[in-house]
């Protein structure tokens, strides 16, 4: 499971939107090998050094992309790399997160705080909790 602060999902996602609405669309996370797909609002679900979010949106020449890492996986934290492989996987990664599905996540519950990401092998699952 990996567990991001609300807060910094939302900037997240209106990162990307900002981002895309100033370059002229969204970027593709399969790298050209699925042209028209994941090519909307959301973040990408990232593991490779640690385990974080990103925002998607087309990016300005020489502009990175806002990244939060997972309270769980920070590579400058705890040792990642063993919980990253049990949650994750081994192998480097990205998952699409529609931003529709994750605002009505986090939207939902009153008084949540963060939203938990649980990685399955066939699934994602999205669960806003309060700590």
């Amino acid at each position: 499971m990996f567990t991001f602060p609300i807060p910094a999902v939302r900037q997240v996602i209106e990162r990307g939107m900002a981002d895309a609405a100033a370059n002229a669309g969204f970027r593709n996370p399969h790298y050209g090998l699925a042209a028209g797909k994941d090519e909307q609002p959301g973040l990408w679900l990232v593991g490779d050094q640690g385990v974080y979010i990103m925002s998607n949106g087309k990016l300005a020449e020489g502009r990175g992309a806002l990244v939060i890492y997972t309270e769980e996986c920070h590579p400058a934290g705890e040792p990642w790399w063993d919980y990253k492989r049990r949650h994750f996987g081994a192998d480097d990664g990205i998952q699409f997160l529609d931003a529709e599905g994750v605002l009505r996540t986090i939207n939902g519950p009153a008084g949540a705080t963060h939203l938990t990401v649980r990685s399955a092998e066939a699934s994602i699952t999205l669960t806003a909790i309060r700590r």
